[in-house]
């Protein structure tokens, strides 16, 4: 019977496993625990196809451990029921070693139910999850956890399982000829996804054209076709989502164009139209501001056009708005200057707004009392010196003029006129 190659290439021991070396290294704490014997409750938190499931399976065999799978997206509490109801029979005398797959999928009452056995021992829980397991899982189950976290794989690593998987497709289909290029973009291009890779080589293999001499041609145009879009590590309402977007803000205040055109194009890949230009919209005001106002009006008319647009031609100006905010001057006066007055009003510093300032709606009603408002327009430089603030807070500053030549400008100018009286 056909094993599909993704099969075949499964390690079948730590040292085989792809990457993870600062886990399952020579002195990895993974390793440790399991050359130890003693396994305890797990959780391993990764994204796909970076051998959170292999290195389960491992572990059941190294610790001689009846493994059990559920994955979360599909078990019921029932299936929990039926496998704790297999708890101390002969089936299990040393107990279960459970591989929960995708656990944040489960209820807290599902999740709970486990407890119990994952406390006494009779069951060794080893979850796995693609999502942050402090947001997802939760506290009753996490703090009887160990988390270890598995990190995409790098370049290297890929392409060491590409050429096995190259290796194997091999004896399976039989020899070939491979151009140039073909495993490296394979590599490059799975998003550190082993699975995706290796199901990449198998099926460039299965439709591999045969040479006049019997050989198998594969060539750099169907690899770039058959993985042109595997690389996306993205899910719109997981970790893959805040990565991408946290990215592009920190390479725009980081005055990085070239990276925030890649996280941007990430997300657009995803069909994100909506987050990447809400984000490039917050980081005109957050991140350039006051040095360069006009970045404000611009960007908001790149992105009413690529809403106007939609996607494919949206990525243009997008992208122009994203190439102006990274390289345009920065300050973020304006967010120190909000969040310290936000600060004070929660902790109750307000105080009544200065008589000069208030409302004249008592006016003409009998209650008048001398409002003393100086109109400053009726003043030199269209300034006069008068109080603002409330009285508890009189003196209080929250804007700071940054750094930079629009508000050092700004500054020199009103210094010229308040210090002349």
């Amino acid at each position: 019977m056909y094993q599909p190659l993704a099969d075949r290439i499964r390690p079948a021991t730590l040292d085989e496993v792809f990457g993870q070396k600062h886990i399952l290294g020579e002195n990895g704490l993974l390793r440790r625990i399991v050359k130890s014997g003693k396994i305890p409750n797990m959780i391993f938190y990764g994204p796909s196809g970076s051998g959170k499931t292999t290195v389960a399976n491992i572990i059941a065999r190294e610790t001689d451990r009846e493994l059990r799978r559920l994955n979360a997206t599909s078990a019921s509490l029932q299936d929990i029921k039926d496998l704790i109801a297999d708890l101390d029979t002969f089936l299990t005398p040393n107990g279960i070693l459970l591989y929960l797959d995708e656990i944040q999928y489960f209820n807290k009452r599902q999740q709970q139910s486990l407890l119990e056995f994952i406390e006494n021992g009779k069951i060794t829980l080893i979850a796995s999850t693609t999502e942050n397991p402090y947001f997802y899982i939760y506290n009753a189950v996490l703090s009887r956890s160990t988390v270890f976290e598995f990190k995409e794989l790098t370049f290297d690593d890929m392409l060491e399982a590409v050429r096995r998987a190259e290796k194997l497709a091999r004896e399976t289909f039989g020899e070939a000829e491979i151009e140039d290029g073909v495993l490296e973009h394979v590599a490059s291009s799975s998003g550190g996804d082993v699975r995706k890779a290796v199901n990449s080589i198998e099926l460039l293999f299965t439709a591999a054209v045969k040479t006049e001499d019997g050989m198998l041609h594969i060539s750099l145009e169907d690899a770039e076709l058959v993985s042109q879009k595997s690389a996306m590590h993205h899910d719109r309402d997981g970790d893959g989502h805040y990565d991408a977007v946290s990215a592009l803000m920190k390479s725009l205040r980081g005055s990085d164009p070239d990276a925030a055109l890649h996280y941007l194009a990430r997300l657009l890949a995803a069909g994100d139209l909506a987050g990447a230009c809400r984000r490039i919209l917050c980081s005109a005001s957050e991140d350039i501001g006051l040095a360069y106002p006009q970045a404000v009006p611009i960007v908001k008319s790149c992105v009413e056009s690529a809403l106007q647009l939609g996607l494919p031609e949206a990525q243009l100006p997008l992208a122009e708005a994203v190439i102006l905010l990274a390289t345009a001057p920065k300050s973020n006066s304006v967010v120190e200057a909000i969040n310290a007055a936000m600060a004070d009003v929660r902790a109750g510093k307000a105080g009544p707004v200065p008589r000069e300032l208030q409302n004249v709606h008592a006016d003409g009603t009998g209650f008048e009392r001398e409002q003393g408002y100086k109109y400053p327009h009726d003043f030199p430089n269209h300034w006069v010196a008068q109080q603002y603030l409330p009285d508890n807070l009189a003196g209080t500053v929250y804007y700071r003029f940054g750094d930079n030549k629009s508000e050092q400008a700004y500054a020199a100018y009103w210094k010229k006129i308040k210090n002349s009286l």
